[in-house]
């Protein structure tokens, strides 16, 4: 009897359309992914900003033609923290699958609340053309990005990062993988960075922009097909005053200009190769 009540309640679950509001549902195990809400903008003929921050999922952007930002989703299975058997006092625990997501929208600043600390969320999110990003995750989940054109900050932990026929400005950085941006075109006189512990870095640009190089890889290599001009090596002094000693090394960032230079641009990892792009 609970079994046919549990399969009729999962069917009458639709589009929701959530703005501050908890949002419970029923779920089963193995999951697609259902549409959650749309949140419509404040002034659909202005730009917007979306910011998403989680612990543990995948973030996927995708722009699209529409007005309004449509969240869709997907969960993992939920982390056990008793025994499926475990009784207590002669009662039977009943296992819990609602869960809780929200969206605020102020000003064209649409914020997603995930309060799923037990499970991964892995979130589809449509947003119109021009929209900046704000977007962090940690763990089990890389971050994708397609086709928006605005200012991104996004971070990684566990993961890679992905933007693919972007435009504008980006910060990029993660611990423990791979960072590949395309630009289809760039915000002149921003300064960008893109670092990874981990993993390589690399990224196009469209031909004719114009930037100063500041690029570094331990354990990595450096190409790109741009004609970069590159500076000399620094010397940089230090003097440590506890005892008095003066001591000169060589920079070990490689300096260089793109098309007479511009804004700065920082290429950083540990453990991979830095490679630069034209378009």
């Amino acid at each position: 009897m609970f079994k046919q009540l549990k399969n009729r309640e999962m069917k009458n679950i639709g589009l929701l359309i959530v703005s501050m509001l908890m949002l419970p549902l029923w779920i089963n195990a193995q999951e697609e992914s259902v549409e959650l809400f749309s949140v419509p903008l404040s002034d659909a003929n202005s730009p917007g900003k979306l910011i998403v921050e989680q612990l543990a999922g995948s973030i996927d952007v995708l722009a699209y033609e529409g007005s309004e930002v449509v969240v869709k989703a997907s969960f993992g299975n939920k982390k056990a923290h008793y025994k499926e058997e475990k009784e207590k006092s002669g009662l039977r625990r009943i296992q819990n699958s609602s869960l809780k997501i929200s969206a605020e929208e102020k000003n064209n600043v649409v914020r997603i609340i995930n309060e799923q600390w037990d499970r991964a969320t892995n979130l589809e999110i449509k947003v119109p053309k021009n929209f900046s990003l704000k977007l962090g995750t940690v763990n089990q989940g890389n971050i994708n990005v397609k086709g928006v054109s605005g200012e991104m900050e996004v971070s990684n932990v566990n993961g890679e990062i992905t933007l693919e026929g972007i435009g504008g400005s980006a910060l990029a950085d993660t611990v423990n993988g791979d960072i590949k941006v395309g630009f289809v075109s760039v915000t002149p006189n921003v300064n960008m960075a893109f670092s990874s512990l981990n993993g390589d870095l690399d990224v196009t640009f469209p031909n004719s922009v114009k930037s100063d190089l500041k690029l570094k890889s331990e354990q990595g290599d450096i190409y790109t097909d741009f004609e970069m001009v590159t500076d000399k090596q620094k010397a940089v002094s230090k003097t440590d005053k506890s005892s008095s000693t003066y001591k000169v090394e060589i920079e070990q960032w490689v300096r260089g200009k793109l098309n007479g230079g511009g804004p700065e641009m920082l290429f950083k990892t540990f453990n991979g190769d830095i490679i630069i792009r034209s378009n």
